[in-house]
């Protein structure tokens, strides 16, 4: 797991070696190896690894490559993948050479011809890259905090970020992409290149989704088809992949990249799985199909009663921020556990969601799809089975819930407008004091480049809210516990193909990934391809925060520290502790508060050392 850095300034040669100090994240596996380029006494470039730091220097070029390429000609084996992409870069130019790779990277090259660095992420964003400029001087690194202490930068906070993570749903927590937490430092946009030449920076879009034709094939031939791009996904990472292991959930997603290597890698594959005593999300009994006949080496990661406020010190340390989700301390314990054994990459279905219309929620979208097709007698049916199907005693779906959502977050006027959900945004405004900021003048940016509600909906999640939390923390527990992460559902190619695989074949008969189901027939157990019911990704919070913890937590809010940041409308933020002790306490059927409580955590841990740091 290599981390890069640079700087353009002067003294480059002394501020690199600060740069690549700050580097590394220091927990259980610390990085071995250091690689220093200095292409001209004014440019600098490090990378700080396991093993080899994967840098390439000729006389004209040098490059530092944080991932994998994961296509390439046999030649090129063994040849690290900086290496690969100074060849592809000689040959094709810096953005002619992006277009070529298939991979999960953040680049930077210098070339001497003409003073340029270059700069760019991979198409998802699946590997960070964030830069700072100041008077004099232009930084890059894996991670904002070798970049917080160079002059003219600092470590003071983004408050828009900060208000937005203290009041808002954690799904408009990335709705700024380019933005950081910190006030001066920026964050590279996926799919995109920089290029900063006679100290003027420049950047385009190297790769994006536009709104294509749907597919007009038989549903044997696309399933076909996804099957082939889903297993070639997985096989071109298993292939680099020295010591592969894998998340398992109780799903689809998790379950068909592990079948996928093993069928192609042999069996057994090695899964870990979060799992809790608590049933609520616990998925241990829908996991054990997958462990039938042996093929599944299996480690249940128990996750209970953890010490939420020690671990989430470490995490937010790990991550440079607050972390968006609690269901992310279960992974970054995982995480541990895997690199203990020895495992060098972590396989897991991120992204399958997304792709395969496996979120409850997207059902409003492909009804309004189908509406603004005038297809009645569909909706109708697909009304009626959602409701059969996911009925629940807090989220009651009916025809007229259908109806009231599809009005709230889509635009009938503009097909393919999604709306922002403003009372899951705005429910905890009045808990932000407004002379911090105020939460109103927050407006999301809501892109609409699709005539499907669906895809639009898809795509929004994919680059301004679920995923890039996501990818952010697989990315930092990785680099923490020294491995990388394979993401095969986030192969370009799979992500292009489905975004032109129509809504029918996601959503059937009130049923989400259709088409997935469909290509592992005879691949995966029969219960798991046909299970309907989704637990959902998620971890017990509400009990975590219950009791001694809830207690620690109301001292927190009532601390001198606390009240003095100004963030917290305090009176608002007790109320709302003592209503979430009522409801776990009573047992309630109703929604408690355990996501905006971890968020405030996670908040106040991440002031607190911003603070120390700055």
């Amino acid at each position: 797991m290599p981390r890069i850095a640079g700087v353009v300034g002067p003294q480059a040669g002394a501020v690199i070696g600060d740069m690549a100090d700050r580097l590394p994240f220091g927990t259980v596996i610390a990085p071995t190896s250091r690689s220093v380029l200095q292409p001209r006494p004014d440019v600098a470039l490090a990378c700080v690894g396991r093993g080899l730091a994967p840098s390439y220097e000729s006389d004209e070029i040098a490059v530092v490559l944080d991932g994998a390429i994961y296509n390439h000609d046999d030649s090129d084996v063994g040849e690290s993948p900086a290496w690969r992409f100074a060849q592809l870069y000689r040959k094709h130019g810096f953005q002619g050479a992006l277009s070529r790779i298939n991979g999960d990277f953040a680049v930077a090259l210098h070339d001497s011809k003409d003073g340029a660095l270059w700069l760019a992420r991979d198409r998802i964003g699946i590997k960070p890259l964030y830069y700072a400029a100041a008077p004099h001087l232009f930084a890059f690194a894996s991670r904002p905090r070798p970049l917080l202490g160079l002059p003219g930068v600092g470590g003071g906070i983004n408050v828009r970020f900060a208000a937005v993570f203290a009041g808002a749903h954690y799904r408009y927590i990335d709705n700024r992409p380019e933005e950081s937490p910190y006030e001066k430092v920026s964050q590279a946009l996926a799919g995109h290149w920089y290029c900063l030449r006679n100290g003027a920076l420049t950047s385009g879009r190297y790769w994006n989704l536009e709104d294509a034709p749907d597919y007009d094939l038989p549903e044997a031939e696309l399933a076909e088809r996804y099957r082939e791009l889903l297993l070639d996904a997985v096989e071109i990472r298993a292939r680099q992949a020295r010591q592969p292991a894998f998340t398992l959930s109780g799903g689809m997603d998790s379950s068909s990249v592990l079948v996928g290597a093993g069928q192609q890698q042999g069996w057994p594959q090695t899964a870990y799985s979060a799992v809790y005593t608590d049933a609520t999300f616990d998925e241990s009994k829908d996991i054990k199909p997958m462990l039938e006949g042996g093929r599944v080496t299996w480690n249940a990661v128990v996750v209970d009663d953890p010490d939420v406020f020690e671990i989430v010190d470490r995490m937010v340390a790990v991550h440079d921020e607050p972390v968006a989700t609690a269901t992310w301390l279960s992974h970054f314990l995982l995480c541990d556990h895997v690199a203990r054994g020895g495992y060098n990459v972590l396989f897991g279905g991120l992204g399958g969601d997304e792709l395969n219309a496996g979120e409850y929620e997207y059902f409003f979208y492909h009804f309004a799809d189908l509406k603004q097709q005038n297809l009645y007698r569909e909706l109708d049916h697909e009304i009626e089975r959602w409701a059969a199907y996911h009925n629940h005693p807090i989220w009651r779906k009916d025809a007229a819930v259908a109806q009231s959502t599809m009005a709230r977050l889509t635009d009938e006027t503009v097909p393919g407008r999604v709306i922002a959900d403003t009372a899951r945004l705005q429910r905890y405004y009045p808990a932000v004091n407004r002379d911090f900021f105020d939460l109103r003048d927050f407006v999301p940016i809501m892109e609409s480049p699709f005539r499907s509600y669906l895809k639009t909906r898809t795509y929004q999640d994919m680059t301004r809210e679920t995923t890039p939390c996501c990818l952010r923390a697989e990315d930092r527990h990785g680099a923490a516990f020294g491995l990388e992460n394979a993401l095969p559902f986030l192969d370009h190619r799979l992500i292009e193909f489905m975004f032109r695989v129509p809504g029918g074949m996601k959503i059937r008969d009130g049923v989400t990934k259709h088409l997935l189901r469909r290509a592992m027939s005879g691949i995966l157990p029969e219960e798991t391809r046909t299970r309907i019911k989704k637990t959902g990704w998620n971890a017990p919070a509400h009990l975590w925060f219950g009791g001694a913890a809830l207690d620690r937590l109301m001292d927190l809010v009532r601390s001198r520290a606390f009240r003095e940041r100004g963030v917290y409308n305090v009176a608002a933020i007790e109320g709302i502790i003592a209503e979430h002790r009522n409801i776990v306490t009573s047992g309630t059927v109703r929604e408690n508060h355990m996501m905006f409580l971890w968020q405030l955590l996670n908040l106040e841990t991440w002031l607190r050392q911003a603070s120390a740091m700055s």
